[in-house]
């Protein structure tokens, strides 16, 4: 049987920030993947609006800050384009967060800066969704933010932590918004961790506990992400 060809584009916001332990687990699946650069590039360009899966994916600023970055106005409106027709999106860390504005939610500095891997726990619709695997005593995800969001009306909460209500919510069967990242590749976090030197010493973060800490953990974060993302790509569409 022929797999068919679909194309997946991902809104990037700083170059090291990218599709990481994401990228194989679309290449299995047969998606044909372009980068968009969203701070400079025509968001209205149909192979975008067009294509079959918009990757939202991190970044240092704020929903908020439309001022400051004018082009988040044309990205908020892309994604409320996208999740009123219901085509499948998926949103990480800022990602999330402007999926979350983009559905009439507030968008806000959080109460704590968190940074570091640590657990979310599910709720009953996030263990009976794509998360599952997330249940397991021994599953840790990488917190890298300081903002929060109201939980957009229509969504379902999926996942929280002491610190944040909505770690992960599902709007509709076609979109996923991740406040914490599964796609970190623990290699390329090298570049993160020069790329936000700035955040990690206003918050006191030590880079070598931090990659202590990932090298503990790279051994099973590969599997973990294909856990997620496997499952979630079969749901949007067929292989």
């Amino acid at each position: 049987m022929r797999r068919l060809q679909r194309t997946a584009v991902a809104l990037r916001h700083v170059a090291f920030e990218d599709l990481g332990l994401l990228a194989p687990v679309l290449d299995r699946a047969g998606w044909t993947v372009s980068f968009c650069e969203a701070a400079v590039e025509d968001l209205s360009h149909a192979s975008i609006v067009n294509a079959d899966l918009l990757i939202v994916l991190g970044g240092p600023i704020g929903a908020y800050e439309i001022d400051k970055y004018p082009f988040l106005s044309r990205e908020i409106a892309l994604l409320e384009r996208r999740l009123r027709k219901k085509r499948p999106t998926l949103g990480i860390c800022l990602g999330s967060q402007l999926m979350a504005k983009a559905l009439g939610s507030r968008v806000y500095a959080g109460a704590v800066k968190e940074i570091g891997w640590g657990k979310v726990e599910l709720t009953e619709a996030g263990a009976a969704s794509c998360l599952g695997g997330l249940a397991c005593d021994d599953a840790r995800v990488l917190h890298w933010h300081g903002d929060s969001f109201d939980l957009p009306e229509g969504a379902v909460r999926l996942a929280s932590n002491a610190h944040y209500d909505n770690q992960a919510f599902a709007f509709g069967g076609q979109a996923l918004g991740l406040q914490f990242h599964l796609e970190a590749e623990p290699r390329q976090l090298e570049e993160w961790y020069v790329g936000h030197a700035v955040e990690l010493a206003a918050a006191g973060i030590s880079v070598p506990e931090l990659r202590t800490a990932t090298s503990a953990l790279a051994g099973r974060l590969r599997t973990q992400a294909d856990s997620v993302f496997d499952p979630w790509l079969r749901q949007i569409g067929p292989v």
